[in-house]
């Protein structure tokens, strides 16, 4: 099964980087501008979302 992103809500600050940068548009910004994986059986586990984030606050975690 192909990892998924996991997302520190504490650590994200909202700058939506990952999202910009998602290949399979998994991503989006929530309500609390908190990144969220709003598209899971889009993402193919490519880990760009974790590899772009300026504050470590995703990782790649079996999904």
């Amino acid at each position: 099964m192909a990892e998924k992103p996991k997302i520190d809500r504490e650590e994200c600050t909202g700058c939506g980087i990952c999202v910009d940068e998602c290949p399979n548009e998994c991503l989006e910004l929530d309500s609390e501008d908190i990144a969220t994986l709003a598209n899971p059986a889009t993402c193919d586990g490519c880990a760009t979302c974790e590899e772009s984030c300026p504050t470590e606050a995703i990782t790649m975690v079996e999904g």
